[in-house]
């Protein structure tokens, strides 16, 4: 399978896989900002099967998904040492990445990552707003769903929603998804083999309501070069609501890479 993708620049290859539903839209929209102002990196940015431009075909599990990220690595990047970032179920699919590739791979950055796969397991803070704006609430057309996960109620989140977000939640193939989720978990747990060693970033937002931030805890011990950081007033989409924060620890992050 091919994934239709988006690509900036040249130099070192960045892979950033988007969460579940969204589209590449929801990592270019975080990101290119950032790298727009640091040369030498190549950045990639698929849709991954079932979200986007990219069909699911046959695809009934993550493992499949895996599978077609695998092949579009070797079509992109083949046997070139390269970036990784994930976002939410895309950093689940990049710690499984890591765990194939450790070599390969010069760090991993994780942004509101799903630790406990099944929403039931998880350990979640309550949805909270903690900054509103004065008429965004009433900006909001018919249908959209920005405050079911913003911690954060501004103009200027809501146009980042609005940008990088909604986007890919209205092209989604939701049948193919459900027929996913069946089988979400991956065949080979992320962290089942040795610790890896590369720089590592962990963000998780203190309010998070989709993935938490505690669960994520108890991965630092295989990723012993890791900062964790949990950042207050932030939801699930950390990146819009804590960009400048955000932007700093990303920076961080790839100064510390070989």
């Amino acid at each position: 399978m091919t994934l239709h993708h988006v690509s900036f620049g040249e130099g070192v290859p960045v892979l950033a896989l988007h969460g579940w539903t969204p589209d590449h839209r929801l990592m270019t929209g975080c990101l290119e900002p950032i790298f727009t102002e640091l040369p030498g990196y190549r950045r990639l940015y698929p849709d991954l099967p079932g979200m986007g431009q990219s069909p699911a075909g046959d695809i009934d599990s993550s493992d499949g998904i895996l599978a077609a990220v695998r092949a579009f690595i070797d079509e992109q990047i083949g046997d070139e040492p390269f970036v990784l970032l994930g976002e939410s179920y895309g950093g689940y699919l990049a710690r499984g990445l890591v765990a194939e590739r450790p070599e390969q791979i010069l760090g991993i950055g994780l942004i509101c990552p799903t630790g406990e796969l099944w929403h039931k397991d998880r350990k979640l803070p309550d949805h909270v707003v903690l900054r509103t704006e004065p008429g965004v609430l009433e900006s909001l057309e018919e249908g959209e769903d920005f405050t079911d996960l913003a911690v954060v109620q501004t103009a200027a989140a809501l146009a980042a929603y609005r940008s990088d977000v909604a986007p890919g939640l209205a092209v989604a193939d939701t049948a193919a998804m459900d027929r996913i989720q069946k089988n979400w978990a991956l065949s080979t747990a992320p962290e089942s083999g040795p610790p890896y060693d590369g720089p590592s970033l962990i963000m998780c937002g203190r309010q998070d309501a989709v993935t938490g931030y505690e669960d994520l805890y108890g991965l630092l011990p295989h990723y012993p070069r890791a900062t964790y950081a949990v950042l207050d007033v932030a939801g699930h989409n950390l990146q819009l609501e804590q960009p400048a924060l955000f932007g700093a620890l990303i920076r961080e992050w790839l100064q510390r890479l070989p």
